[in-house]
């Protein structure tokens, strides 16, 4: 008896990294992320990938501050991880006085310094899945031009009093008609308005 207690001890203390690797190392290492808010009975949605900071300086002072963002020679940021940043919204959206009809779009970010971002909705399709072949639909920001921008609109960038580890967007200073889209990683807020249009 003593034995089997004792083989089914080595056993559980062999298997305890496989079982946490496989609870905590089944998640992706950059997880799905969306936010909504709704106005007038209209959805907003934003659908993203969320890398995590793990220890990193984000947005290091100096020439390497938007290093992150333009990973692997991307032009844009994705602004998320993986997959391209979504928007999707039933309502006509009025950002830096252009209209973004109602329909589904890509979102990129142009980060060229700490307080010169821009925010740019295009009209770039999105791949599901990695096909280096597919030039008719982007993953993440690969491949990105400016030909099928719909609107590019300056973005307010600010220090958060606290870190976020997770990168997040979100709506922020809702009215019944109009706010901000905003995202936020490590200390750093840029923010965007908008207005729903007619």
């Amino acid at each position: 008896m003593r034995r089997r207690l004792i083989a089914a001890s080595v056993m559980m203390v062999a298997a305890a990294p496989f079982v946490f690797s496989q609870g905590r190392g089944g998640r992706p290492a950059s997880p799905a992320g969306d936010t909504s808010t709704v106005i007038n009975g209209k959805w907003i949605d934003i659908t993203y990938g969320r890398p995590l900071k793990r220890g990193r300086d984000v947005f290091p002072a100096g020439a390497d501050y938007a290093k992150i963002t333009h990973t692997d020679g991307a032009p844009v940021w994705r602004a998320g991880a993986n997959v391209t940043t979504r928007l999707k919204t039933e309502a006509p959206l009025v950002i830096n006085s252009k209209t973004v009809p109602a329909g589904e779009y890509s979102v990129f970010i142009d980060v060229k310094g700490p307080t010169d971002w821009t925010f740019i909705v295009s009209n770039w399709p999105a791949q599901t899945r990695y096909d280096p072949n597919n030039k008719d639909a982007l993953w993440g920001s690969f491949g990105y031009t400016p030909a099928k921008d719909v609107v590019r609109a300056p973005m307010t960038v600010s220090k958060l009093p606290f870190s976020v580890e997770e990168l997040t967007w979100d709506f922020v200073d809702m009215t019944a008609t109009a706010g901000k889209v905003a995202i936020m990683w490590d200390k750093t807020m840029a923010s965007v308005p908008f207005t729903v249009g007619m």
